[in-house]
């Protein structure tokens, strides 16, 4: 995670060519790498959680195998909160749809946790964060 910087100076004088400054690069704190991982890791988790939700609310057909991937990989994430509340059904005339509370929780529990670490790493770290 490099970031070069680039500026041109222009002084006001006699002379009116600019001057350059060298460029500056900037690397990611081994803490950071850290963070930028557990963020990506759980993001993906959140992500594959959401297409859960959207899916099981639109009463996603399991005939497709997109929807059987996701049921499958987001299973065991929703698996410790089943049973905290009951899940609502509603009946269409060709799907069903289904409000699984445990997929919400299961979000925001994941988001919790996803902080906790990276602020541990913070303070393990040691690092003056900006």
């Amino acid at each position: 995670m490099a970031e070069i910087i680039k500026e041109t100076v222009v002084t006001q004088g006699e002379s009116q060519k600019p001057i350059v400054i060298a460029p500056v690069t900037r690397q990611a704190t081994d803490s950071q790498t850290i963070e930028y991982f557990v963020y990506f890791i759980f993001g993906i988790i959140e992500i594959l959680l959401v297409f859960r939700l959207i899916l099981k609310l639109m009463g996603a057909s399991t005939i497709s195998g997109f929807v059987n991937f996701i049921y499958a990989i987001t299973g065991v994430f929703t698996l410790p909160f089943q049973g905290i509340f009951r899940s609502a059904v509603t009946e269409g005339l060709e799907t069903a749809s289904v409000l699984e509370p445990s997929t919400m929780v299961a979000l925001i529990v994941y988001m919790i946790v996803a902080w906790g670490i990276v602020a541990l790493v913070r303070i393990f770290s040691g690092e003056q964060q900006d």
